[in-house]
């Protein structure tokens, strides 16, 4: 899996021009499903991101995770991550996983977020949304569970 990971002040997504979702300080994580991912790699994901220490603590230094601080986690399906462009100008996304091996990995990380004890939104699953954000300081982290990068 892929994600990338906003540190924020508020967030949002809208469907259709209606309000789904809205949070105040926490993170908001992009989540790319790829062909190889497990459901081992969701459970890492969501152990990874609400871990995160990308909180100050009353010295300024990047030491609190999201558990430690509190605050939301917004969790937005994107299978554009996985999207190659080293050929050519379009995009190829042979990589992404299919919606319907994809949208069950997406909610276990989901599930497990919370089975860690953090509020989470989300945004709809297979719908073109408009998402919102405050990045805070800023702060973007890139992950894969596969240690790509």
């Amino acid at each position: 899996m892929r994600a990338v990971v906003q540190r924020v002040s508020r967030a949002s997504v809208d469907v259709d021009g209606e309000r789904i979702s809205q949070m105040g300080e926490g993170l908001l994580v992009l989540v790319g499903v790829g062909l190889r991912d497990t459901d081992r790699d969701a459970v890492d994901l969501a152990r990874k991101v609400v871990g995160l220490r990308i909180f100050e603590d009353a010295e300024g230094k990047m030491n609190h995770s999201l558990a430690d601080r509190g605050g939301t986690l917004g969790l937005v399906s994107q299978f554009t991550l996985w999207a190659d462009v080293r050929k050519g100008r379009r995009p190829s996304f042979g990589e992404a996983a299919p919606p319907e091996r994809a949208g069950p990995l997406f909610e276990r990380v989901v599930a497990e977020a919370e089975a860690l004890g953090v509020p989470v939104i989300t945004g709809k699953f297979r719908a073109m949304m408009d998402v919102a954000l405050v990045n805070a300081g800023p702060v973007t982290i890139l992950l894969d569970t596969e240690r790509r990068f």
